[in-house]
């Protein structure tokens, strides 16, 4: 370092400029690792958004199954019509009795039994 007359003669770049220095450092640094943050941040949210795929996926092949099972458990049942067949012929028989009883008490006549026995038995 040389003196002069007026002072000091710097050689560096002094207070101002190493300041200034450390301020584009910093700024470089932040906007460095805002860029990192945020594309670690995009990277969960596709990490996310995959195994809720997933997730969504799986339930869909537990739905089928379930679908499936069922499927083969009604094939293997009986149908539920042939049971209710004989129910229906004893409602039928049920009306015939409450009808003769109609008419052996004189209720009805002898028409209007024919009539509603032909009716009952056509249904």
């Amino acid at each position: 370092m040389r003196r002069g007359a007026r002072g000091a003669t710097r050689s560096g770049p002094g207070l101002l400029g190493t300041i200034g220095r450390t301020a584009v450092v910093a700024g470089t640094a932040t906007a460095v690792s805002k860029g990192v943050s945020g594309a670690m941040d995009s990277a969960a949210q596709q990490k996310a958004i995959a195994e809720q795929q997933k997730a969504i996926a799986e339930q869909q092949k537990l739905d089928d199954a379930v679908q499936q099972a069922l499927a083969q458990q009604q094939a293997a049942q009986p149908p539920a019509a042939a049971p209710a067949a004989p129910a229906a012929g004893a409602d039928r028989i049920a009306q015939l009795q409450q009808l003769a009883e109609l008419k052996s008490l004189g209720v009805l006549t002898d028409e209007e039994f024919a009539a509603e026995k032909a009716r009952i038995l056509a249904s």
